[in-house]
């Protein structure tokens, strides 16, 4: 069944027809639009929301990280983060593959509507015409016809007349005879003019309108064909990006999984172990045979241990210290320095033979008053932060060591700059060409103060940790395998042989300004998930399955840096591969 046979007689009603279609055409790009404002929006928030949550650098939140449970939630923050790119690809995808397409389709239809409507108006027009010449050919032959009955009629009266002469006979008889042919002339002409309606009529209604129908049936046709698909692709945008969500939201609950709440015990402890011993028992302190002010070693003889856990400690341990005592020698007891204890019972010291209580008294102004004053000046004093001996023991070693190894580094590449700038040299003095050799001296000089630099600070921060108590077994390089003038010790343990020649092993190629790029050693692989075409400057593209170098791990954009193995490097969406990074 086709329009034309069918719908011969409702052009009106195919007309509103397409009409009505080309106009849900654009209103379900409407509709698109403003779903990818949503979607858009909707991404936006989620990353706002990621962001405020997010530590920022060197923050006290960033520190807290150690911890399993906190970087849980910075791995939550980054899969929600991914996640927010995934819906920001949803809305660009529906706005490519629907929106641009159908507006572009509908503008295709629009304009070839138009030209079918407009074909359609033309052979209606046409026999329009054509049936008002027939109108006005038969109108003329019914009006010649009854001229030419009355003057037949007029004839023949006057025929009759006794009355009319001959030649009015004649002449009757002529005007009749001439209307007679007038009206078979229009008769001849009316008869064309209907056999020309007719067979225009015939190819309007049997050939014209039924083709242009047919095509604007087709038109319709493929009109709701293309909005089908796009009916599909409003789904299948999403469900392209669905295993890469699945992914996220696999991540947030193996973030969960991950949290290891006796591990986050542990490190707490490490982090903030003091080290101190915990404080003993107070001994009795006999007034009847004089002033025992000593406590037992273990209690508060500990170096700074009690002024630090008075300090820390003043409304949970030492409960003495909540409330003013009324005897000032309880109080001050942990202030002041404690003597030989005295056996249990035992004898009397003879400087408290004859007044106990006056040699008290003495005592107390003696050794507390230059201990209340050194405590309350503490807080205007300096801290020596330096040697971190403001810190408890074992935060002090384990910040002391932290030092040596970061010292150690920089040592290390102090030397390997000098190692660079010996070859150098040596390179100019057998090549002067190349370069002037007395134009490194200011590098190798610099780079030799920063070597005895660092060697200083290095010895300086071990004999803190000895005598902290550390193990000391920090990682020590090489640093005698340079002489002073930066050049390379063959005797050292660490030293290259020099049987090859040194240039030719060192400069196989060697520019004029020695600034050729060093390449990053990879830190890790990964594995494509997906196909990505890298079609954004900055980007490389990668197939599904393609194994890849890390450069650069993901910074919290959601990018990562690789390398081909033919040097090609670029960025990479993170969630499209599958990352391991070497321990």
């Amino acid at each position: 069944m086709d329009w034309g046979t069918e719908l011969w007689d409702q052009c009106d009603i195919i007309d509103k027809h397409t009409q009505s279609g080309l106009d849900l055409v654009e209103k379900y790009v409407k509709f698109v639009k403003e779903r990818t404002e949503i979607e858009q929006n909707y991404a936006k928030q989620l990353r706002n929301l990621t962001k405020k949550y997010s530590p920022k650098r060197g923050s006290k939140e960033e520190l807290e990280c150690r911890f399993s449970n906190h970087q849980a939630f910075l791995d939550i923050l980054n899969e929600m983060n991914d996640y927010a790119g995934q819906r920001e690809l949803i809305a660009e995808n529906m706005m490519i593959n629907i929106c641009i397409e159908l507006t572009k389709y509908l503008q295709e239809l629009k304009q070839e509507r138009k030209t079918h409507l407009s074909e359609a108006k033309k052979a209606q027009q046409s026999l329009e015409g054509t049936y008002k010449q027939l109108d006005n050919s038969k109108k003329r032959f019914e009006r010649e016809w009854r001229e030419a009955e009355k003057a037949a009629q007029y004839a023949e009266k006057t025929d009759q007349d006794l009355n009319a002469t001959k030649a009015d006979v004649e002449k009757a008889k002529q005007q009749a005879h001439m209307r007679t042919h007038i009206a078979e002339e229009c008769k001849n002409d009316y008869a064309l003019q209907l056999q020309k309606y007719n067979k225009e009529q015939n190819q309007f209604y049997f050939t014209d309108m039924p083709l242009i129908f047919s095509r604007l049936q087709d038109m319709d046709e493929r009109r709701i064909k293309k909005l089908a698909q796009g009916y599909i692709l409003f789904a299948d945008t999403e469900r392209q990006v669905m295993p890469i969500i699945g992914k996220c939201l696999e991540g947030i609950s193996r973030a969960g999984t991950n949290v290891n709440e006796k591990n986050d015990s542990v490190v707490l402890i490490e982090q903030h172990k003091s080290g101190f011993e915990r404080p003993g028992d107070v001994e009795f302190e006999d007034y009847s045979q004089g002033i025992n002010r000593a406590s037992s070693d273990s209690s508060l003889g500990t170096p700074k241990g009690p002024l630090e856990l008075l300090g820390k400690n003043r409304n949970k341990t030492f409960r003495l210290f909540n409330k003013k005592s009324k005897l000032p020698s309880s109080s001050l007891s942990p202030f002041s320095t404690p003597p030989t204890p005295s056996p249990a019972n035992g004898p009397p010291s003879p400087k408290f033979g004859r007044d106990p209580l006056s040699y008290c008294l003495k005592e107390i102004n003696k050794t507390v008053k230059p201990r209340i004053s050194s405590f309350r000046t503490l807080k205007r004093t300096s801290v020596d932060t330096e040697g971190f001996t403001h810190l408890p023991p074992e935060q002090r070693r384990k910040r002391l060591q932290q030092k040596i190894d970061d010292i150690s580094k920089e040592l290390q590449k102090e030397m390997d700059q000098s190692e660079a700038l010996g070859k150098m040299k040596d390179v100019y003095e057998k090549n002067p060409q190349m370069g002037d050799p007395a134009s490194l001296a200011p590098q190798i000089t610099q780079t030799a103060q920063n070597m005895e630099r660092l060697r200083g600070e290095l010895n300086k921060y071990e004999s803190w940790l000895a005598e902290a108590g550390g193990r000391g077994d920090s990682i020590r390089y090489s640093t005698h395998s340079l002489n002073n003038n930066g050049a390379h010790n063959p005797n050292s343990p660490g030293a290259i042989s020099d049987d090859t020649d040194s240039s030719q092993a060192i400069y196989t190629e060697f520019d004029d300004d020695f600034e050729e790029e060093e390449v990053a050693a990879p830190i890790g692989q990964c594995t494509a998930l997906y196909n990505f075409p890298g079609s954004s400057e900055g980007t490389i593209s990668m197939q599904e399955g393609e194994v890849l170098s890390v450069v650069e791990e993901d910074k919290g954009d959601g990018w990562t840096r690789v390398r081909r193995n033919n040097g090609d490097e670029g960025y990479i969406p993170t969630s499209y591969a599958t990352i391991t990074l070497n321990k």
